[in-house]
């Protein structure tokens, strides 16, 4: 096989193909109308994007991790109150917990597909614990039948992380219509990315949509009144209209990574441990991620070879500087910490030439023959 001159971890540009000419008409529309804050395009997209995750609202913001932590402001989750998030996750999930007020407390995840273990869920629900945040992680859906059984025992609120998941399904349903409510990004790099930074929250609680359009536009019910203590955490107008050109392509691009990841799951064989999906998901392959004991010696081998690659996450959260005061210590998240020294992040994008899914199985395949390791799942 030729070799390939180079394979990006991701190519933002090769979408432009599909969707430039549009978003430059788009564009150039925003701009003519100088209509940038709050305008037309958000309130069209937010109700496009609800309606796409089977919700009835959407509330658009700045960031993902405005979404996550405006989600628990919206359910007057802060100081004092505790929220169970994953210990395998970006470090965002937990943020958006401290931020609010909160303390997050972190959960062990399930060897198979890195999302919440909800064997352990139980067992860190405390007196003051008030919520939980599944997170669906690389677009796998978390196991949310059981978190939810839970969660209405128990008397908690369930905020989706859907931050890498837009467009998966569980059982049957969409992700983000789920919880109470949940949280997306629309990071450039994110299955359905803006041309910047932009999240959205999506529920199908009134009163809590009511809750998010005041907290994000600095607590107003209207111009200059303002009933409770807020911020400016809007969507930017220039963004929504981008992300509504982008959003009727969201399908076909989640079905051309499935495609990816099933030629990846195909020509891998056993020379790593590949992702696996569990029975209840259709999962949208934001990120592609295999085990290997020998991961850094073969990031460097693909790395010569042209072959980018990611890691998500190498540091877990509890081990963390800046979340040192949770009082964790190493050893308790041994699945975490134990996938956290073996994931690697293999090539993952709609546009992904076969050819170069061949080349970067084939690199991996020849670098586990040439060690000899043996896989350990």
């Amino acid at each position: 096989m030729t070799q390939l001159t180079k394979v990006p971890f991701v190519d933002l540009t090769a979408q432009y193909a599909a969707v430039g000419a549009e978003s430059m008409r788009v564009a150039d529309r925003v701009l003519r109308d100088a209509e940038f804050i709050l305008g037309r395009d958000v309130d069209s997209f937010e109700d496009e994007f609800a309606r796409y995750c089977e919700c009835r609202h959407g509330v658009g913001v700045d960031s993902g991790t405005s979404a996550l932590e405006l989600a628990l402001r919206a359910y007057r989750i802060g100081p004092g109150d505790e929220v169970i998030v994953p210990a395998n996750t970006f470090i965002a999930t937990a943020l958006a917990v401290t931020c609010a007020g909160a303390t997050p407390i972190l959960a062990d995840i399930d060897p198979l597909t890195y999302t919440l273990d909800v064997s352990r869920l139980e067992a860190a629900v405390t007196p003051r614990t008030r919520a939980v945040m599944p997170v669906h992680l690389y677009g796998q859906p978390a196991d949310m039948d059981p978190i939810l059984d839970i969660a209405q025992r128990r008397g908690l609120v369930v905020i989706e992380d859907a931050c890498q998941a837009h467009g998966a399904r569980y059982k049957g349903r969409r992700v983000g219509s789920l919880g109470h409510a949940a949280a997306f990004s629309f990071y450039p790099s994110k299955n359905l990315g803006a041309c910047g930074d932009g999240g959205m929250v999506v529920t199908n609680d009134p009163d809590a949509a009511g809750s998010l359009r005041m907290l994000r536009n600095y607590g107003q019910v209207r111009k200059y009144h303002h009933a409770v203590l807020g911020f400016n955490r809007r969507l930017d107008n220039l963004q929504a209209a981008l992300l509504r050109v982008r959003l009727k392509y969201l399908d076909e691009w989640n079905d051309s990574r499935r495609r990816r990841a099933e030629i990846y799951g195909r020509l891998l064989g056993s020379a790593v441990v590949t992702p696996a999906v569990a029975d209840y998901a259709e999962a949208v392959w934001h990120l592609y991620v295999v085990q290997t004991e020998n991961r850094d010696s073969l990031q460097e081998v693909l790395n010569e070879r042209g072959i980018a690659t990611g890691i998500h996450y190498p540091i877990p959260i509890h081990l963390q500087p800046a979340y040192r005061g949770l009082g964790y210590r190493k050893g308790d998240f041994p699945v975490t910490e134990r996938i956290s020294d073996r994931i690697l992040s293999l090539p993952m994008y709609p546009e992904l030439s076969m050819a170069a899914v061949e080349e970067v199985a084939s690199a991996v395949r020849a670098f586990v023959a040439t060690t000899g390791q043996v896989i350990v799942a």
